[in-house]
């Protein structure tokens, strides 16, 4: 028979109906569970067992014993459960003290922390890595320019010049010369003189650990200094500044060496430099200007406007579109029926934006800083040039807020009389004639005819330009000319302010002569060496030019290269050695025929010596050098051979007068070895005026 035992009576069924209910209401009203059940607990009978199951009603949870506990208010527990949830007293932590202390059990602690921002020299660097990244894929000097110009943070370029020679390092040939093309783009407009200087000390510094990942780091980078001098980017002072900052078993001092060794010194080494990396980017200014004539002279014989656009954005050169309109308004005057054809050309060129109104605008900059010149071979010059100005501007392709006021005007920028051109114009004939002749009476004569002093500084300026575009003879020419000039006729300060002139204008000069500033610097530094100037002097000149001008870089790099070793025969022998040397070679025979004199010989063989020197503008130093072997020797009869060649005429009142001014000049320097200098150049300065040897303007100058 079955047992009924495990079975719900009926009542007992009904009550777990009502319960099931209740549960339901529970879970899903969100009123309080209390209002809802009932308060008596409800039991469920199995086949007469002990009730295993209770119905779960507020605040009664089941410990792990499986016994049924009121747990505490907010549901803390008591005895043998969890505890209260999220519970951060601390007397429910954990005991440290407990053997089965676990750190991993505590609760978690947040602490704060400031969030870091990149630096903006983090930026920078990262900038800079994609820019050349970007132009060694797409060889765009105009868009690598934009992007460095946009980013900012000028005073960082240094660190630009750095990463992309050493990213070029450790590429190939193409990249390398890649490298080297854009420097030569950014110098001046982007990146100036001393920030490249700075980048390649930068990566001389660096040169041992450049080694440890290039295998032949140090001739790479080598070539790429060489290069950079070649490129006039980069002085060559800066290897001799550069030696003194480098240890002496460092890399970057062998770099400097193979620099001088290797590349610098041997023939021909700016033509090998230029095409050590195949020259697949390369082009020289002289190529480019080559290719600009040819292309000009193509476009005015067809007249085709779309294809010499062609040609101007193939070269690749958009940095050097001044050369561009300049040569075409230079065409344009040589050629009055080309007129029409280059307004056409540069208006479409301006148009298209192949030629940038900033260059647009230099280029025209550029020819009125040469008009008096073009003057001379064209006559119609300044003219045409006064109706070119206005056509352009009217059209709209000049833009006038760029030029200065004297180009809109179609004049130079100062103002000149007609003196002032017409003393150009003759200067240029002398300087010519000399160049032919070698004869400096002659010039002296012509420049005295003139009878225009206060111009001496234009003549000046002329001279070395001319010279600096020619050999190195004329520049030879040149350096003995203004030792004659200066002992003659040219004043010390007519020799400053030429050279300040020639500064001011380096900028330009550079475009057309490709190391002006080098050569500017030569010339200083041979005009120092041969007393025309004295290191002072190139305080003075310094003084005198605008903040930030190039020129200060070309009298620091004079500077540079007098405090060399050896620097008076290496800069006397700077054009070839020629005359230079003979100025040395003269001052050695004056001191012996002088001595030979003071040891007992005859005032007329004395005389004659003078005579067979042959260099009658540089006898200022025999009367330099009989003053101070006077006062050495303390006898007075070097005073009696000054009176000879005076009273011949060998020896003129200015050469005299020159040989006094210098000896006054060093008067400190002598007092050290000769304690009664002064004394006795009274003496002589009084003995000299009574004998009429000096100029009423010298002035003794010694207390």
């Amino acid at each position: 028979m079955a047992s009924n035992e495990g079975f719900l009576t009926e009542e007992q069924r009904e009550q777990l109906k009502i319960a099931s209910q209740n549960a339901e209401l529970l879970s899903s009203s969100p009123k309080s569970p209390s209002s809802l059940l009932p308060e008596h607990q409800i039991k469920v009978i199995t086949g007469g067992k002990a009730p295993t199951v209770g119905f779960a009603v507020r605040h009664v949870r089941r410990s792990h014993s499986g016994k049924l506990i009121r747990v505490k208010k907010d549901g803390a527990g008591g005895k043998g459960t969890w505890g209260k949830l999220l519970d951060t007293d601390a007397d429910s932590r954990l005991d440290r003290n407990d053997p089965n202390y676990d750190s991993g059990e505590e609760p978690y602690q947040l602490l704060s922390s400031a969030v870091s921002t990149p630096s903006p020299f983090v930026e920078y660097k990262k900038a800079v890595v994609t820019i050349i990244e970007e132009y060694f894929s797409t060889g765009d000097v105009e868009v690598a320019a934009s992007d460095l110009r946009d980013i900012g943070s000028y005073g960082h370029h240094p660190y630009f010049v750095k990463r992309l020679v050493s990213m070029a390092m450790d590429r190939h040939d193409k990249e390398k010369e890649m490298a080297s093309v854009l420097l030569s783009a950014l110098y001046a407009d982007i990146i100036s003189s001393d920030q490249i200087s700075r980048g390649f000390l930068m990566l001389l510094e660096s040169a041992d650990d450049l080694a440890l990942d290039i295998l032949d780091a140090v001739d790479i980078l080598a070539l790429f200094i060489a290069r950079a001098v070649v490129d006039d980017i980069l002085p060559p002072a800066f290897l001799t500044r550069a030696k003194k900052t480098l240890k002496e078993s460092s890399k970057g001092l062998q770099v400097i060496q193979t620099a001088e060794k290797s590349y610098l010194s041997a023939p021909h080494h700016a033509e090998f430099v230029e095409r050590r990396w195949g020259g697949s980017t390369l082009v020289t200014v002289e190529e480019v200007k080559k290719k600009i004539a040819n292309l000009l002279r193509e476009y005015v014989g067809s007249g085709d406007t779309a294809e010499a656009c062609k040609c101007i954005r193939e070269l690749g050169v958009s940095f050097f579109h001044h050369e561009v309109v300049k040569r075409a308004l230079i065409t344009a005057m040589e050629i009055q029926a080309a007129e029409p054809l280059v307004l056409k050309l540069l208006k479409e060129a301006a148009e298209e934006g192949l030629i940038s109104s900033s260059q647009m605008a230099k280029g025209f900059g550029r020819l009125v800083e040469s008009l008096d010149d073009l003057s001379l071979d064209i006559p119609s010059a300044k003219a045409t040039f006064q109706l070119l100005v206005p056509k352009a501007i009217s059209e709209g392709w000049l833009d006038t807020s760029s030029l200065k006021s004297s180009v809109v005007d179609g004049e130079s920028k100062d103002e000149e009389n007609e003196n002032v051109r017409r003393f150009k114009e003759e200067s240029v004939t002398i300087i010519h004639e000399y160049f032919l002749s070698d004869d400096i009476p002659e010039l002296i004569r012509s420049l005295e005819d003139l009878a225009a002093p206060e111009l001496n500084p234009v003549f000046l300026k002329k001279l070395i330009t001319l010279a600096m575009d020619r050999k190195n003879r004329e520049k030879e020419m040149a350096s003995v000319l203004l030792s004659a000039l200066h002992t003659e006729i040219f004043s010390t300060d007519d020799i400053v302010n030429g050279f300040v002139m020639l500064l001011e204008s380096a900028e330009d000069t550079a475009l057309d002569i490709l190391d002006a500033s080098n050569e500017l610097a030569l010339f200083l530094a041979r005009a120092v060496i041969d007393d025309i100037l004295v290191p002072l002097n190139l305080e003075e000149i310094s003084s005198k030019l605008p903040p930030n001008c190039s020129g200060i870089e070309t009298v620091h790099m004079a500077r540079s290269l007098l405090s060399a070793r050896h620097a008076g025969e290496r800069i006397l022998r700077c054009w070839g050695g020629g005359t230079g040397w003979a100025v040395e070679d003269a001052k050695d025979k004056i001191t012996k025929l002088l001595e030979e004199y003071e040891s007992g010989g005859v005032v007329g063989e004395a005389c004659q010596c003078i005579r067979d020197l042959g260099m009658p503008f540089f006898n200022h130093e025999v009367v330099k050098k009989a003053l101070v072997m006077a006062m050495e020797k303390k006898n007075d009869r070097m005073l009696d051979l000054l009176q000879e060649c005076f009273g011949e005429g060998l020896i003129t009142i200015n050469q005299m007068t020159k040989g006094f001014a210098r000896v006054r000049d060093g008067l400190d320097d002598l007092a050290l070895d000769i304690p009664n200098a002064k004394e006795k150049f009274v003496f002589y300065e009084e003995n000299a005026r009574k004998n009429g040897w000096l100029l009423p303007s010298f002035s003794c100058a010694t207390a």
